[in-house]
């Protein structure tokens, strides 16, 4: 090996080594200045615990439960196992193989010392001959990894490790808010039905005041009645609203991995809730606030090194093996120094004809590669995607509240006016009907806008990452169970990686 292997093999290694090699390149994806919807931020970017700022203790108690006993954040935790286990695996083939061996044997052969007739005549006789034989030793093999296939391989299962973990930080946002804007729903469907049952009230007192006037004789049957229907239209909206309160409020179970019976917190009302203000700050700097950009860049630097795992694929293989120990026929002289074995052979496996097994494992390595790639800037663009609706969101419904909120005081000061001048007998009925019907959908629109701007800063919050910032350093660094440097020089965060 040392004569006739050295050349040739580090002339090739250097070659592969050039092959293989990655480069960071820039993703062909424009990164804008500001966001289009930014207006002028007022607050800090989002942090740990944001949902805190809401203000709502039932809020808070919820998204712990949530983040204990969510079923999806369970699915995501044990991914992690398993890619961590992956990683444990492909890091094996980086290490000599080594296994001890022992065996017992024991053969009987029987002889004839004579055959035929001149056994006959010199009366042969029969013989047996018993051999045993014991062994004891150890075996052990390792492959040259001269052109990094099985690095590359355990980078990859690194990467892939590195993904698992952002997802699950991804994971842990979105039942983050989902578990608030489920709760935000039946508080405003709350809401709602609160406003529901108050209009019944006041319908139902306009009713009496109605009849009270048609005993009296100064109104008529057709004033009675469409006051009724008005009454029974407001009750009838009731039963809907409930149910979907309820509905949301059972959803909460399955976010927080219980039964909807375990559920005890009971709506309350959206006013009662504090709207924190955030900052969008620059869109280059929501790439670092983003738990999906950040997983989807580890899955692109793992189908990097699929490739380079591929490309090595070509280049021949080199194996070692060895092996010590001892055998002797007697049990008492196996340890013995005449006993004793040992051997070291190398070898050299070179794919000639595969059938295009190999290229075809490169070219779906290069193909998923260029999938992951696709998606990642797709995942940038979705970003500054979301921010801006959650954005644009934000401020029109800021504005729709506010001008909701006036159409809602003017209704219902036209509707206090309409009530008087009826008990008074200067307005019919009619002017009655109208102005209470303009509130009662008035309020009701209401409950519905505020219900709207939650979501949009929700949105918001969920736009920019939730608060999670990417770690500084090698990424593998920043995470138990991978070791810091286990990919050469550290596998910095790729932004695009020149693997064709």
């Amino acid at each position: 090996m040392r004569r006739r292997l050295p050349l040739p093999l580090i002339a090739t290694a250097l070659l592969v080594g050039c092959a293989t090699a990655t480069t960071p390149v820039a993703p062909a994806v424009e990164v804008p200045a500001a966001f289009r919807a930014s207006v002028g931020d007022t607050g800090m970017p989002p942090a740990d615990g944001w949902w805190r700022g809401f203000r709502s203790a039932e809020l808070d108690s919820l998204i712990e439960a949530a983040r204990a006993g969510n079923f999806d954040i369970a699915a995501a935790i044990a991914r992690i196992r398993q890619a961590d286990a992956q990683v444990r695996i492909a890091g094996a083939a980086l290490l000599p193989h080594l296994e001890a061996t022992s065996g017992a044997s024991w053969q009987h052969t029987g002889l004839n010392t004579g055959s035929g007739s001149t056994r006959a005549r010199t009366g042969g006789s029969n013989a047996s001959v018993d051999t045993r034989q014991y062994r004891f030793g150890l075996d052990a093999s390792y492959e040259i990894d001269f052109w990094g296939k099985n690095q590359a391989s355990r980078a990859s299962a690194v990467s892939a490790a590195m993904f698992s973990r952002f997802d699950r930080q991804t994971v842990d946002l979105t039942v983050t808010a989902n578990v608030a804007s489920t709760w935000f729903s039946a508080l405003a469907f709350a809401d709602r039905l609160a406003v529901a049952r108050r209009n019944l009230a006041d319908a139902e007192q306009t009713l009496g005041v109605i009849r009270g006037r048609f005993a009296a004789g100064t109104a008529g049957a057709l004033e009675v009645a469409q006051e009724e229907a008005l009454v029974a239209a407001e009750r009838a909206t009731i039963p809907a609203l409930r149910n979907q309160m309820e509905q949301y409020t059972i959803g909460l179970g399955l976010l927080t991995g219980r039964p909807p019976e375990a559920i005890d917190a009971r709506p309350g009302t959206l006013n009662d809730l504090a709207l924190p203000p955030v900052a969008a700050g620059l869109p280059s700097a929501l790439l670092l606030r983003r738990p999906d950009i950040a997983a989807l860049e580890a899955e692109l630097a793992s189908r990097s090194f699929d490739i380079e795992a591929a490309r090595a694929a070509f280049f021949p293989s080199v194996q070692l093996t060895g092996s010590a120990g001892f055998q002797a026929a007697a049990l008492n002289a196996l340890l013995s120094p005449g006993g004793a074995l040992a051997s070291l052979a190398a070898g050299l496996t070179a794919p000639l004809f595969d059938g295009g097994a190999l290229r075809g494992r490169l070219e779906l390595a290069r193909g998923r590669y260029d999938e992951i790639l696709a998606l990642y800037r797709k995942a940038i663009v979705q970003a500054f995607t979301d921010v801006d609706n959650a954005l644009t969101a934000w401020r029109f419904t800021t504005e729709q509240e506010a001008l909701q909120q006036l159409a809602v005081e003017t209704a219902r000061r036209a509707a206090t006016i309409a009530r008087a001048q009826m008990a008074a007998g200067t307005v019919d009925i009619t002017t009655v009907l109208n102005t209470e019907t303009s509130l009662f959908n008035a309020e009701d629109t209401l409950a519905q806008v505020r219900l709207a701007r939650f979501q949009a800063l929700l949105g918001l919050y969920k736009a920019l990452g939730g608060g999670w910032t990417r770690p500084e350093g090698p990424l593998e660094a920043g995470f138990p169970g991978l070791q810091p440097g286990a990919v050469a020089g550290g596998l910095a965060v790729p932004v695009g990686v020149n693997a064709r």
